[in-house]
């Protein structure tokens, strides 16, 4: 199969030069695809940009595949930071991440890992595990747009079992001119980052060129309180009082710097279409904790010399700081060439992620007879890497059809070096003198080590090749537009030390779109998807005391697992700016990938056992989406836009301890807002309000109920001529909550007769942060 893909890019490369040469056969250049036909729109200036006149709403995409399509006016007002702020604000996307943080979008509340996160159409890689991409690592400023896939299509690979989120970085064909951002955000402590972003459009060299910069400061200053109970309510209502084991307190601070640059270059002669792209993202961030646990509810309390903690109250110390340098950058190139037998289209991309972490966590232990010290290095190493070759041929068959057809070729990498270093040692110095030394410098305790070993399964290279084929055919007949491929995909995959393992999947799919009227449309689509098995599942190794107790032990058999899904929606045109739908979705999801017992005795003795994934059982994840986008002029408010959009969302699962949800997935999410523009004075205002439901995990050993506060956000907005703007923007202004239940068991025999080892409260609050923003265009 690879030889073939070989031979077919051969003959693309081949064709494209043949056409390039033929001018007699050269041509205007036209949209390949229903989709690129309507992605094309006119050039904005920079002046249009900087000062919005007029309310941003969400397109209404000409796609027959059912998409929805935000450009940037409709989250400009609001300055997210990142991606994933902008996303908080589209249909049934939610987040279990800290707050006021926007990492893992998680569509249809699945994990991160069923949603297909592309830039510019193209797949990018991350360092998480289960191949998920982190969507504040991509700067809001450098985005054009937000595209929201609900099907999947033959011409995308089928890793979008949730839906697919196409991030749409800005080019030189979207923008002329140029503008700077300069501004800065104020954090609830009192601390000030700035915000300076550039980005110039125009044309260059006989082409069009894009480059655009971004300096982003990136500060969450958190507490989090824990209580911890050696029962639970289930079992015993007087739990407060009767079970109480210890309380610990907790500072969390993320201080960093983001540092993002992307530039394009377009040029089209004859028939041909050259485009040039790369964006370059760094993160330069240190993670501050320090906790105290007391065997005290209430009250501080330290370490008095010649007493017992009992007496003095403070149980640990304990300070941990993790520093981050995270690189993630991306080179593609795409020719486009329309001749005589069609239109071919070749692209090249190479995107890489690197991740270097140094971690120490330094513990001081009072709850002994003599306190001890424990101090602990983690070095992790992640490089990411993924090359990628694709090249499709489009036919056009007369009277409204089309023929495409193409393949895909990716070689990924994956490698990860984890090595750690422990210390330990009695506090032989006066208690007093020694705990006042660590609050001043914990991290001072830590000597350099001179060694530093592996742990099992530290070090470990995955390389996952891939050789797909599609094959489509779309229409339009009369009110009636249609398509429907198939793909097939081929994996081998190769982890340190096992043999290869291969597998094939073929993915079917079909999407038609009927316009009823001018104004109302319905779409209908199907298609198989894919989600391949998380990488340290692959991993032929077994981590110790991974789940509670319990051993992990990997699988390198695995299979990914595959959903059959339908979407069905309707969708109604208000007047010329307004648009509302709603939709409905199932997917069947079979060979989901479980923890299963091995029976093999674990590494902590009698009673704890190695767990293993395995492709065992199925389920389903269904719901309803509803959004609204349009100005009030039907009722003479022409200059007021609301928007809102309300998603529930169900699922059902079984595993070794009955039915559950999807893990993570929150039983519904929905925000609210509006605009008010003001002509008169050139300025704006506008809300927006946010909230999701709760959400349920359950592992081996380990419970998880998850529930957030609501996110309220305002801004104000004046704009000074046709090249200014300034904006004062409130965010978290709920003082927003992350409230936390563990239920913790040693065994999965505890669990099933509910024998708690702990039972854990956690609340983690952020206060508000107020942000001022001007843009100048130029």
């Amino acid at each position: 199969m690879t030889k073939t893909f070989k031979l077919i890019l051969a003959a693309g490369i081949s064709t494209l030069a043949l056409g390039t040469a033929s001018t007699a056969m050269a041509q205007t250049s036209t949209p390949a695809t229903q989709e690129e036909a309507a992605e094309e729109g006119p050039i904005q200036t920079s002046n249009e940009i900087v000062v919005q006149g007029a309310i941003g709403f969400r397109n209404r995409s000409e796609t027959t595949v059912p998409t929805l399509v935000y450009d940037t006016d409709y989250f400009q007002r609001f300055e997210p930071l990142t991606a994933g702020d902008a996303l908080k604000r589209v249909p049934s996307v939610t987040f279990l991440s800290d707050v006021i943080e926007s990492d893992g979008a998680r569509l249809r509340g699945m994990d991160p890992g069923y949603t297909q996160i592309l830039i510019n159409g193209d797949k990018v890689p991350g360092s998480n595990a289960d191949r998920s991409f982190f969507l504040d690592r991509i700067p809001a400023e450098l985005i054009s747009r937000v595209e929201i896939v609900r099907s999947n299509s033959a011409r995308r690979t089928g890793d979008a079992m949730a839906g697919t989120l196409n991030i749409v970085l800005r080019d030189g064909y979207q923008l002329d001119g140029g503008y700077i951002r300069v501004g800065g955000l104020r954090f609830d402590d009192g601390k000030v980052k700035p915000s300076i972003g550039v980005v110039y459009g125009g044309e260059f060299a006989g082409g069009r060129l894009l480059i655009g910069g971004n300096i982003q400061g990136r500060y969450n200053p958190k507490l989090k309180s824990s209580l911890r109970y050696s029962d639970s309510p289930e079992n015993n209502p007087n739990y407060a009082t009767a079970s109480f084991v210890n309380r610990e307190d907790q500072t969390d601070t993320r201080d960093g710097t983001d540092y993002a640059f992307n530039a394009t270059y377009g040029i089209e002669f004859g028939g041909t279409k050259v485009e040039l792209s790369g964006f370059y993202v760094q993160t330069i961030r240190t993670e501050t904790e320090r906790s105290f646990e007391y065997n005290r509810a209430t009250g501080n309390f330290g370490p008095v010399p010649g007493a017992s903690s009992a007496t003095a109250g403070l149980l640990t110390d304990n300070a941990n700081v993790n520093r981050i340098n995270q690189e993630n950058y991306s080179i593609n190139g795409k020719i486009k060439q329309n001749w005589g037998a069609g239109e071919t289209t070749l692209k090249i991309g190479y995107a890489a992620f690197s991740d270097n972490q140094k971690e120490t966590e330094n513990e001081i232990d009072f709850d002994r007879a003599t306190p001890r010290f424990t101090g602990d290095l983690t070095l992790t190493r992640v490089a990411d890497t993924e090359f990628s070759v694709s090249l499709d041929h489009e036919i056009d068959l007369g009277e409204g059809l089309d023929v495409v057809f193409g393949g895909f070729v990716q070689d990924k990498t994956h490698d990860i070096d984890l090595r750690t270093a422990r210390q330990r040692f009695n506090l032989t110095n006066p208690l007093r003198t020694t705990w006042n030394q660590f609050t001043q410098n914990p991290t001072s305790f830590l000597t350099t080590p001179t060694f530093l070993l592996p742990p099992t399964g530290g070090l470990d290279i995955v390389k996952e090749n891939r050789r797909d084929g599609f094959a489509l055919v779309e229409g339009k007949n009369g009110v009636i537009s249609w398509e429907a491929g198939l793909r097939y995909e081929h994996t081998s995959v190769t982890s340190t030390g096992t043999a290869d393992r291969d597998y094939g999947i073929l993915l079917p799919s079909a999407s038609a779109k009927i316009e009823l009227t001018p104004s109302d449309r319905i779409t209908v689509s199907g298609a198989r998807t894919v989600r391949r098995p998380r990488l340290d599942y692959l991993t032929p190794i077994t981590l110790l005391a991974e789940l509670g107790d319990n051993d992990l032990q990997g699988n390198p058999a695995l299979r990914p697992e595959s959903a059959w899904g339908a979407d069905v929606g309707y969708e109604h045109r208000i007047g010329s700016t307004g648009v509302v739908g709603i939709n409905f979705f199932y997917r069947n999801v079979t060979d989901l990938i479980e923890l299963a017992n091995t029976g093999v005795t674990g590494s902590e003795g009698a009673g704890t056992f190695v767990y293993q994934p395995r492709n065992t059982g199925d389920g389903q994840v269904y719901g309803v989406e509803f959004d609204l986008s349009t100005d009030l002029r039907f009722i003479g408010l022409r200059n007021t836009g609301v928007f809102g959009n309300f998603s529930y969302l169900e699922s059902d699962i079984d595993d070794a301890l009955g039915s559950r949800r999807f893990n993570g997935q929150s039983k519904y999410v929905f925000n609210v807002g509006f605009i008010q523009n003001l002509p008169s004075v050139g300025g704006a205002f506008g809300v927006t309000y946010r909230k999701q439901g709760g959400a349920y995990d359950r592992t081996i050993g380990e419970e998880v109920t998850t529930n957030y506060g609501a996110d309220l956000e305002v801004f104000v907005e004046k704009r000074f001529g046709n090249s200014f703007t300034i904006r004062a923007v409130g965010s978290n202004l709920l003082d927003g909550s992350k409230d936390e239940v563990f239920n913790k068991f040693t065994t999965f025999g505890d669990q099933q007769s509910r024998s708690f080892d702990e039972y854990e409260i956690e609340t983690e609050r952020a206060g508000p942060v107020f942000q001022v923003m001007a843009r100048l265009a130029f």
